[in-house]
């Protein structure tokens, strides 16, 4: 079994050092409790809520800087494997919506966002490349960013690929749901635990900024799509735990006669 954390923040936009320490917090508690792998939101450096591309490109930090760097320096310190979402400039000097895996070896992967919601043309280049699935120590963990989670197709890339879970750092904006229901982000998420016979860990932020609040929908999805931890569903910084058998994602078994992997009619649709 490996204990699995997810982190909801509490962030503000153009606040740094701030939304830095609320990381950092996050990830000294969850390796005091055992964890191994912590999961955190979405642009967990910057914030959300920019007044133009002039202070996105100003909150970007390059891979090197002192987010991924303080998270490999934790990683290592606390032998964790760390998937955070952030404001990043890459080398050609492009502002990206980026999620990095670092583990005691520093950054493994860094992915960036490809399908950009609301505003985030407005700030930032879509990625081009598929979800990366890497192998850690914890298992193979692929990642993804908030609104990619809506798109089946994209969320089956890293299944496909051998993901044992999808560490998913997100924004989700806040929403209304009918009495008696929880979020449909949330039951998409699971949904597609479901789908793909996957584990999911999916950091949602909190902290009203300038304005906009959230879903506070943060929650740990096991293979059979149900819950083992969340979701939260409020506004308020919380920390979740669940133990996580990954084996589990490995066999994509519905029953004695079906596969939810090789009973895809893939000569019927293209994916």
């Amino acid at each position: 079994m490996t204990l699995i954390a997810v982190g909801q923040l509490a962030l503000a936009v153009g606040h740094a050092e701030a939304n830095r320490a609320a990381a950092r917090d996050a990830i000294v508690r969850a390796a005091a409790e055992g964890a191994r792998l912590v999961v955190l939101p979405e642009l967990a450096n910057s914030g959300y809520v920019f007044d133009g591309a002039e202070e996105a490109r100003g909150l970007a930090e390059h891979l090197t800087g002192p987010t991924v760097s303080g998270w490999t320096a934790l990683a290592r310190e606390h032998d964790l494997v760390i998937v955070g979402g952030f404001c990043e400039r890459d080398d050609d000097g492009a502002v990206r919506n980026s999620a990095v895996l670092v583990d005691a070896g520093g950054p493994r992967a860094v992915y960036r966002k490809a399908h950009l919601w609301g505003d985030e043309p407005d700030f930032f280049v879509p990625g081009a490349q598929p979800p990366p699935v890497i192998e850690t120590a914890v298992g193979r963990v692929g990642l993804l960013i908030c609104y990619d989670a809506e798109f089946p197709e994209w969320v089956r890339i890293p299944a496909l690929a051998g993901a044992d879970i999808l560490a998913i750092p997100a924004n989700w904006p806040a929403g209304t749901s009918p009495a008696g229901e929880r979020s449909a982000l949330v039951v998409n998420v699971q949904a597609a635990a479901y789908a793909n016979r996957v584990f999911v860990a999916l950091a949602d932020r909190c902290g009203a900024e300038r304005g906009a609040g959230w879903t506070g929908g943060s929650v740990l999805a096991g293979p059979d799509g149900y819950p083992l931890a969340g979701p939260v569903l409020a506004d308020r910084p919380v920390l979740l735990v669940a133990d996580c058998d990954l084996r589990r994602a490995r066999d994509k078994a519905l029953g004695p006669r079906n596969d939810i992997h090789a009973d895809r009619r893939t000569d019927l649709y293209r994916s």
